[in-house]
C-alpha cells in the first residue's frame, strides 16, 4: 500500500514539474491558469537555484519507508520516471544550468502569450 502511495506521489512530482515547465501554454485555453502557474514556476526556479529539495521527495522517501522499501520495485517508474525527476550525477551547476533553461522557455511562452494578447 505504501510503495503504491510513493508511486503516486513520483508520478503528481513529474507532473508538477512538467506543469512548472510547460505550464503556461495552458493559458490558452484557461487563461486565469496564470495564477497558479506563476507561483509554481517561481517555486520551481527557487528549487533548482538553492539546490534545495522539493518536499515531495521527502514524501515519496516517506512512503518508501514506511513501507519499508529502499527504492520503487515498479520497473517502469524505476527505468523511465525515477531517472526523469532524479537524473543521475545532477549537481549544483547543472541545477543552475536547469533553472536558466527553466526561465528561457518561461520567457519564450508568456512572450508568445504577451504577442497574442498585443494582436487583440
Amino acid at each position: 500500500m505504501y510503495e503504491f502511495f510513493a508511486n503516486l506521489t513520483l508520478i503528481a512530482h513529474l507532473i508538477f514539474i512538467l506543469f512548472v515547465v510547460f505550464g503556461g501554454l495552458i493559458f490558452f485555453n484557461f487563461p486565469k491558469i496564470v495564477y497558479i502557474h506563476l507561483p509554481a514556476l517561481l517555486w520551481g526556479i527557487y528549487i533548482e537555484l538553492t539546490n534545495s529539495v522539493c518536499p515531495l521527495t521527502y514524501l515519496e522517501n516517506w512512503f518508501l519507508y514506511k513501507g519499508e522499501l529502499s527504492t520503487y520495485s515498479n520497473d517502469f517508474i524505476n527505468n523511465y520516471l525515477f531517472p526523469i525527476i532524479y537524473p543521475e550525477g545532477l549537481t549544483a551547476e547543472i541545477q543552475i544550468y536547469l533553472s536558466i533553461s527553466l526561465i528561457i522557455i518561461n520567457i519564450l511562452i508568456y512572450g508568445l502569450i504577451y504577442k497574442n494578447f498585443k494582436r487583440n
